[in-house]
């Protein structure tokens, strides 16, 4: 018996492959790590150097100038502005903490920031997990006056710093407290931060 094997050959259209793509901004998380974790009224610590336990952490969407304006354009006046691009900019804090003067209790917050003609102000807001233009005002905990200056030259992404302060740099140590830095555009935002004991 003589077996017969037939192929068919199906022609398929041929379709262009997508083309790859970068997304127009990027996702950057900036975070300060103690080695110790505050449980009731004392300090637990573990060696855990640069991993933890305690972290505060600020993540965002970083959006990129390419050319545009950022000051009264990206950055808009008299109006909240998301803080990044993309989803709401989030703090997330294992401890107690103050930024400027306004007290933060352990947990998650986002962040917005008001550009007016009396300068800035930097929004804590209670709300997770909501788009960036997705700002409710019934949900703020409250606003820190940010200080600010002039760059003499311009930073092209939004960067985002938390700058632990270091007196005596040679031990590498850290005192619980420090900057919070902004940068972009020509346009340098900070207020304080610090661990409350």
């Amino acid at each position: 018996m003589i077996g017969i094997l037939l192929a068919v050959l199906v022609q398929t259209p041929q379709t262009a492959p997508t083309p790859l793509r970068i997304a127009a901004s990027s996702q950057a998380t900036v975070e300060v790590h103690l080695n110790a974790r505050r449980i009731g009224n004392q300090w637990h610590e573990e060696d855990a150097s640069l991993s933890g336990p305690s972290r505060i952490a600020i993540a965002y969407g970083q959006p990129h100038a390419r050319g545009r304006k950022v000051e009264g354009g990206l950055i808009p006046l008299d109006t909240v502005w998301r803080f990044g691009a993309n989803m709401a900019t989030t703090l997330h804090t294992d401890l107690n903490i103050s930024v400027g003067e306004l007290k933060l209790p352990q947990g998650d917050y986002s962040l917005f920031i008001l550009y007016s003609r009396a300068g800035y102000a930097l929004i804590v807001n209670r709300g997770t997990g909501q788009w960036g233009t997705d700002h409710d005002p019934a949900k703020d905990i409250g606003r820190v006056t940010l200080t600010s200056r002039t760059m003499g030259e311009s930073e092209p992404s939004l960067s985002i710093y938390l700058v632990p302060d270091a007196p005596q740099p040679g031990t590498g140590y850290a005192d619980l407290k420090g900057l919070l830095r902004i940068k972009w555009g020509t346009t340098e935002l900070t207020t304080t931060w610090r661990v409350d004991q």
